[in-house]
């Protein structure tokens, strides 16, 4: 199956302090100069087969965001490439990524920040169609937009009004209605509900899921919440730290998670009955500061697992089985 997007070795990184004082440090007796920073990303790989929708699910602070919003180029990245229909989009400047605009879209977390809070609704779905001329005139704009906004659950009389007066569901199908407006091949959805309340997280799911059958575009699905990412994901990816340390089709890292970390994540789900995956000894302690990286394996400072050559050699990434790949010195 033909890949819409290919990531590889991605890195994404962020300097700490913007002035002299800030990168001074005063250590035996003397100041010394040391350049902080922030390691976000840490050579993430993976591809979204076209019509698929790819997860990436990790703890807060394990740069699934900032993963994201380098792909789509909000970012800039430090090295690595991202091929999107295999063109290499990496050093796109703004100008160069203007045509590409329409084809990757973007839904933001906190729907309410990310929509103009001057506009009116219809006008928020409709100036994409009239800046990418989609339309002929204003009036098929206006109809394509009003269309658009009733698919995803807005009524014709709720057009004329501002993003305030709506809810926090509503406020998301408006975004999710912006995104497709420009009918693009590549959506990246960035924790889309986890801003919302549980009863209409999977009314918000649902929809999503429906107009990617409707027009049939890809995903990029980030998330925490691991039952959303069964319900939606047909393949997965598990990051730590700005590494993706497992991934495969979601059957697979579901019924047979490899990596300790993917165990811990599944066995942490609560559940009415049954029992966990296997009995596995709890992690301890905190993740690791992005500032200062462990050495080896990201994950050996907390693994129960840690073998010597964890904490010295970053275990490369190994195929499992078919179409599953995990970065573990215990396979």
């Amino acid at each position: 199956m033909e890949n819409i997007l290919l990531v590889e070795n991605l890195i994404q990184s962020f300097r700490v302090g913007k002035g002299l004082l800030d990168e001074l440090t005063f250590q035996n007796g003397r100041f010394i100069r040391e350049t902080l920073r922030v390691h976000a990303v840490n050579g993430v790989s993976f591809e979204i087969p076209r019509g698929t929708v790819f997860s990436l699910v990790g703890e807060s602070g394990c740069g699934k965001s900032t993963t994201a919003r380098t792909i789509i180029k909000l970012l800039e990245p430090k090295g690595g490439r991202i091929l999107f229909q295999g063109m290499d989009i990496t050093r796109f400047s703004k100008k160069e990524m203007l045509p590409l605009r329409k084809q990757m879209q973007m839904i933001f977390q906190d729907p309410y920040a990310s929509l103009n809070p001057r506009s009116r609704v219809l006008d928020i779905v409709r100036e994409p169609i009239l800046f990418h001329r989609l339309a002929d005139t204003k009036s098929q704009a206006t109809e394509m937009a009003m269309d658009l906004l009733q698919k995803v659950g807005i009524r014709p009389e709720q057009a004329n009004r501002y993003p305030h007066q709506f809810s926090g569901g509503q406020q998301q199908r408006i975004g999710i209605a912006r995104a497709l407006s420009v009918h693009p091949q590549f959506v990246i959805a960035d924790e889309p509900v986890s801003a919302l309340d549980v009863s209409i997280q999977a009314q918000i799911l649902n929809l999503m899921m429906d107009l990617q059958k409707e027009f049939h575009f890809s995903y990029l699905f980030i998330a925490h919440n691991l039952a959303v990412v069964k319900h939606i994901s047909d393949h997965v990816g598990i990051m730590y730290l700005g590494k993706i340390v497992e991934k495969g089709r979601k059957q697979d890292v579901f019924s047979n998670p490899k990596h300790p970390y993917t165990i811990a994540l599944l066995n942490s789900i609560p559940r009415l009955e049954g029992k966990n995956l296997e009995h596995t000894p709890p992690i301890k302690g905190e993740i690791p500061s992005p500032l200062h990286l462990p050495s080896g394996c990201h994950f050996h400072e907390r693994c129960p697992y840690a073998m010597e050559i964890c904490n010295e050699v970053y275990p490369e990434e190994r195929m499992t089985a078919p179409n599953h790949w995990v970065s573990c010195h215990l396979y």
